[in-house]
């Protein structure tokens, strides 16, 4: 656990062969080898805040340092001596609110997506008055009791969970837990999104109980289902079935391994009215995907938007393998002239690979079509422009012409 002064830092320098203009100009990493790892730089903890120099020791900013990370660096302020407190945390938390209050009437967001909103490791998702938070670095699990203060700063905002789960918080070396940290949660929260209302389970569900990055794209695939029969695959919660429901389709199967998912799914059915033309189908995707096909079904819309098959690159090729199985099992279920999207959410998996992937899997089920829509997460999860090559969410929507 960092445990310096407010402003008594070390420093940490990068190497000659650094790239320093690119910090100076916003990018908010430094790699391991760009760093001068001698042994002082090594023994600091996880977590710890120090001033990072370029080569010739000039001051670049204040950084959240972790040796144990390949990215061992990553700038939280340009001000060396900023001051990480209950305040600094509430001006970054209101100026994602501002932005929030901008793009949307009601308050069920992303309130914070990390590096964008000045909070690199840190996601907050809004529920009304409950928040979810995800601390996936150090530096900010360590500051969990201030980052926490000026949240509830937050008007409306009363219930604070922390979700500490995940793959990242083990390569930061924290461990996985999940606590009402204020306040209490009775039960799943009602999400109104898309004209339907989701049921987002905060405490047990995946990442923070819902996922608000397909908010655009479930509205584009909603308005292609008008009149039709939708399958939605790897349908968690109902995100694509519910918005197509509320949309005016005529009915929807929504197709998950994970039956606390779907009974989540059914009771936002309940909820939004729809429940009369909503179905469930508990099972592995690719085995229900293909008994569909035995079974001669078909669907106007078939949307599958599924886990991340390739979240490092040394899965990738197994992962382009596995979205090109899912768009040729998926291509086969959709009624002539419907209508197919697919979704990635793998950072591994680039737009022109994900794209050719889906191409030779619909290819190999004897469809063609064309590409109607490219999405990618909305609004409430801004990047970088450093990183915008690094957005993980693609949702491609194809209309299939044969």
């Amino acid at each position: 656990m960092s445990t310096e002064p407010s402003t008594d830092y070390p420093t940490i320098r990068l190497m000659p062969k650094a790239e320093a203009r690119a910090i100076r100009h916003g990018f908010p990493w430094v790699y391991s080898d760009e760093l001068v790892m001698d042994r002082r730089t090594k023994a600091l903890a996880p977590g710890t805040l120090a001033v990072l120099e370029d080569a010739e020791r000039r001051p670049l900013g204040l950084a959240a340092v972790n040796p144990l990370s390949r990215i061992v660096a990553r700038v939280i302020d340009r001000d060396p001596e900023a001051v990480v407190d209950q305040a600094w945390f509430a001006a970054r938390i209101g100026s994602a609110l501002a932005l929030r209050d901008r793009l949307y009437d009601a308050p069920f967001y992303r309130l914070v997506h990390a590096e964008a909103d000045g909070l690199p490791g840190v996601v907050i998702d809004r529920f009304g008055s409950a928040a979810v938070v995800q601390p996936n670095a150090a530096w900010a699990e360590y500051r969990l009791d201030a980052l926490v203060a000026a949240l509830v700063e937050v008007k409306g905002v009363e219930t604070v969970v922390k979700n500490g789960s995940g793959r990242v918080r083990g390569l930061e070396g924290l461990p996985e837990e999940t606590l009402v940290l204020r306040g209490a949660l009775e039960g799943p929260v009602p999400v109104p999104m898309n004209g339907a209302t989701y049921m987002a389970d905060l405490t047990g569900g995946q990442k923070t109980g819902l996922f608000y990055d397909q908010r655009p794209n479930h509205a584009f695939a909603a308005g292609l289902a008008k009149g039709g029969r939708v399958l939605d695959v790897f349908s968690h919660v109902g995100g694509f079935a519910l918005a197509a429901l509320a949309a005016g389709a005529e009915s929807a199967l929504a197709v998950d391994g994970s039956e606390p998912a779907l009974a989540l799914a059914e009771a936002g059915a309940e909820a939004s009215g729809l429940a009369g033309r909503f179905a469930t189908r508990k099972g592995d995707a690719f085995d229900t995907l293909a008994a569909l096909g035995a079974e001669g079904a078909q669907f106007e819309l078939v949307v599958c938007d599924p886990p991340a098959f390739a979240p490092s690159k040394s899965a990738l090729d197994a992962g382009l393998r596995a979205y090109e199985r899912v768009a040729r099992l998926a291509a086969a279920l959709v009624a002539p002239g419907g209508y197919l999207v697919l979704c990635s959410c793998s950072h591994a998996a680039d737009l022109a690979k994900f794209r050719a992937a889906s191409a030779r899997g619909i290819g190999k089920a004897g469809r063609r079509g064309q590409i109607l829509y490219t999405g990618f997460a909305g609004p409430d999860h801004p990047v970088l422009p450093h990183l915008a090559e690094s957005g993980y969410l693609k949702a491609l929507a194809f209309r299939l012409t044969e």
